[in-house]
């Protein structure tokens, strides 16, 4: 029988002191990676959410947007030991993962030793996740999900923190598989990454062609992460904000009473969206020097927590209609 312990409620006073020393290392963070990548505030503000709130993310832009530069410039920043797998079609799930070996002693004696794959980090890139086929794809689910991996029935524990940032190409390009929904679902938030403006592309021009080029600079340790993560989860949530988050998540399911849901959405959300808006709202908002989320936090997060997570009908799509708009249109009734 498992017993569920909740942890005591956190001291006003010592909350306020927590978060005033979090939100000075998270400044330190943020102008860390702003010193490498140029422009793509929501992008980086997205990202480091996710990774506030103890989750993984999926960068999803075209080639030359910088995300595989973002998440090792992320790597480096916070201290964590980051490993890159660059997924390909023959890529195998021993790869990531990891395998058995036999050896041999010089007594003649046979054993098998588990031989790690890259999956052992605290910050594992996988770039281009969609180049690699679905069976590939799903040897993460496990470790997502449930921070450890089974091998030959083995349980074999991942470093913490453990986070998951996978870049993706747009899935019409060639040579790419879509995610299993399954997999979609482990990602907290799917972070869209667009070209940059004019100026911060113009910054791009003269910084990075010279011969001196701006390096990152480690600020913070796991250690300090995962206490920033600990506080996040120990901050208090207003009613008003759950009520928004169930509405808005409930909303975007067919098969509630909403004629428009149902003819729009072919499948939505789950109470995993649910839980990945609560946490992604307090990081957000200490992430702004705030010690309680609001319900704009649940607005501005509602787009890359939930279009992941839901599919259109074949009479939205004949619309013209996005996953966005839809969207866009149940965040209005907040």
């Amino acid at each position: 029988m498992s017993v569920i312990v909740k942890e005591s409620p956190i001291d006003e006073k010592q909350m306020i002191a927590e978060a005033e020393k979090a939100l000075s290392d998270i400044s330190r963070v943020r102008d860390g990676v702003g010193k490498v990548i140029f422009g793509q505030e929501s992008v980086i503000e997205r990202t480091l959410v996710a990774l506030l709130a103890g989750g993984h993310a999926l960068l999803v832009g075209v080639p030359g947007l910088a995300k595989t530069k973002l998440v090792e410039t992320l790597g480096v920043v916070l201290g964590l030991d980051a490993r890159r797998i660059q997924f390909t079609p023959d890529l195998m799930p021993s790869d990531i993962l990891g395998s058995e070996v036999m050896e041999q002693d010089d007594i003649g004696k046979r054993s098998f030793r588990f031989i790690r794959g890259p999956i052992f980090a605290q910050l594992l890139m996988a770039d281009e996740i969609n180049r690699a086929s679905p069976r590939t794809q799903s040897a993460l689910l496990q470790s997502m999900q449930e921070y450890h991996v089974t091998i030959a029935g083995a349980r074999h524990d991942l470093p913490a923190p453990f986070h998951v940032l996978a870049t993706q190409n747009p899935l019409e390009q060639e040579g790419t598989y879509p995610l299993p929904e399954a997999q979609l679902d482990r990602f907290l938030m799917q972070v869209d990454i667009l070209y940059p403006e004019i100026e911060a592309e113009r910054r791009i021009l003269l910084e990075t062609t010279g011969i001196d080029e701006a390096k990152p600079e480690n600020v913070l340790d796991p250690v300090r992460l995962r206490a920033i993560q600990t506080l996040i989860r120990r901050m208090p949530v207003p009613e008003s904000v759950v009520e928004a988050i169930l509405k808005l998540v409930r909303s975007a399911r067919p098969g509630q009473g909403d004629a428009e849901t149902d003819k729009h959405i072919a499948w939505g959300p789950g109470p995993r969206a649910s839980q990945a808006l609560t946490l992604c709202a307090r990081a957000r908002a200490l992430y702004d020097g705030r010690l309680a989320p609001s319900v704009d936090d649940v607005k501005a997060l509602a787009e890359p927590v939930l279009q992941h997570r839901m599919a259109l009908t074949f009479a939205a799509r004949a619309e013209g209609m996005s996953v966005r708009d839809v969207v866009a249109k149940l965040t209005k009734g907040l």
